[in-house]
């Protein structure tokens, strides 16, 4: 399925992630993660296939938001593939958080993940990922929005701005 889900020349994978935390961030119940999020947040940017990941100026999106729940941690990245961010996602550090979850971070009860292709060089905003996510509650997965469950292939083609299902 891997071949099948290939990135096509000109575009790139975006993702965002939601969990909603278990404290408010400066909340003892939250330190091991946030003494973590420096660290896995280098090794997501050194690992191959990053592309770029949305910040604020204290270099974490943390002062951004689009949700009403201060609670809600997010992350919004691009990636060249499903397989890099895949690698980045399952292993390492990175996999020793996701494994350490319920610690920090309720369960989800709604789309927490969506994953979607962007022509490269674009840089999603946050509230294009909120979207993604609403689409995944509504529709379920589909070509525009999408898990590692279930993923689709890249367009095939481009033209006039509109992105053609391959």
């Amino acid at each position: 399925m891997d071949a099948m889900v290939a990135s096509a020349p000109g575009f790139q994978l975006a993702h965002i992630n939601i969990a909603r935390m278990r404290g408010g961030f400066d909340d003892p119940v939250m330190a091991e993660f946030v003494a973590r999020l420096d660290a896995v947040n280098a090794i997501a940017e050194a690992s191959p296939g990053f592309v770029w990941r949305l910040q604020a100026e204290d270099d974490t999106a943390l002062a951004l938001s689009v949700f009403r729940d201060p609670k809600i941690l997010f992350n919004v990245s691009v990636w060249e593939s499903i397989e890099s961010l895949r690698a980045f996602s399952y292993a390492g550090a990175h996999l020793d958080v996701l494994r350490d979850r319920q610690r920090w971070f309720l369960k989800p009860d709604r789309a927490h993940l969506a994953l979607w292709w962007v022509p490269a060089g674009h840089r999603p905003a946050l509230e294009e990922g909120r979207d993604r996510l609403l689409l995944i509650d509504r529709l379920g997965m589909t070509s525009e929005a999408f898990t590692f469950q279930r993923p689709f292939p890249a367009p095939a083609t481009v033209g006039a701005g509109t992105a053609v299902p391959g």
